[in-house]
């Protein structure tokens, strides 16, 4: 693997497959490997620019418990809020931490700290990708259905970074998504074309929420307005009315169809408050299994990066 993981491009799909496989190891031998602490003295860094529950939770639970330790660092309480180079601070961390997971909006930002630090970077989520929540939201989906080939998944919504990151390892792994978005909230075209070039995954576009459904095997969905676009809810609450993952629209997919969000939700607008607690969720195990994929993701970095 690469040094960092700041867009899922930065993995082939056999360490894809590797990680998955661990993680999901993790989460069924978690009695037996209760013990394993292979990163004891290893210290993590999170910079976290961005509110943040499941990502900054797991992160610290699943590094708790393989031994080592965590540090949180806000950056307001940094000297990069004295506007201290981004380069300075990448080196300055690097001989104090082992790894380093960051949170923040633009992804130039993540991209300097990883270009100037000597230790490995992790995107924790940017306005333009999810790469860690894309990993555990696929281990997921084979923990469900035993396997990813084959099946197709919808994403419903906004083109959001976490849209442009299935359409990342979608091209990585070879699977099947439709995405359904209005008109001018389509995903980033760049990371499209980028994924068509590569000439695996089947991915289609389309403003048509019905079509995306339509005998899908997985519906996916986030909020309408992410973070740092709290000023657009209310125009974007009108647009996106169509788009809702509700009893209507799920009834167009295949009977066994899992439901996916990756969190926070937005009850009863871009996701109805009984499809969300209803038999096909994938929510929960969904929000879970973050800490047994950051578990996978940690002990591959850090133990690779003695070798």
């Amino acid at each position: 693997m690469e040094k960092d993981i700041l867009n899922l491009w930065d993995l082939k799909k056999s360490d894809c497959n590797r990680l998955i496989e661990r993680a999901l190891t993790f989460k069924r031998d978690r009695k037996s490997l209760s013990k394993y602490r292979p990163l004891v003295g290893k210290s993590m860094g999170l910079l976290f620019e961005k509110a943040s529950t499941r990502t900054r939770i797991s992160f610290e639970t699943a590094m708790n418990q393989l031994g080592g330790a965590t540090i949180y660092l806000n950056p307001k309480d940094t000297q990069l809020s004295r506007n201290e180079p981004i380069k300075d601070t990448a080196r300055v961390l690097s001989g104090y931490l082992d790894i380093l997971v960051v949170r923040t909006y633009s992804q130039k930002i993540i991209e300097d700290m990883a270009a100037w630090a000597s230790i490995p970077v992790i995107n924790a989520l940017t306005d333009s990708y999810h790469p860690c929540q894309i990993l555990s939201d696929v281990m997921t989906i084979v923990e469900k259905f035993d396997t990813y080939e084959g099946l197709t998944v919808a994403w419903i919504g906004d083109g959001n970074n976490v849209a442009n990151s299935w359409i990342n390892i979608s091209a990585i792994l070879g699977l099947n998504l439709i995405l359904a978005c209005p008109e001018n909230y389509m995903p980033d075209p760049e990371i499209i074309k980028k994924a068509r070039n590569e000439g695996c995954g089947n991915i289609k576009l389309t403003t048509d929420p019905v079509q995306a459904a339509t005998n899908a095997d997985v519906i996916n969905t986030d909020v309408w307005a992410s973070m740092g676009q709290e000023s657009q809810i209310e125009a974007r609450k009108k647009l996106f009315k169509p788009y809702q993952v509700n009893a209507s629209l799920v009834a167009h997919a295949k009977k066994h169809a899992a439901i996916m969000h990756c969190l926070p939700a937005h009850r009863d607008e871009e996701i109805t408050d009984d499809i969300l607690e209803g038999p096909n969720t994938l929510v929960w195990p969904q929000a879970e299994n973050k800490m047994f994929m950051h578990k996978a993701v940690l002990e591959e970095l850090l133990i690779e990066s003695d070798r």
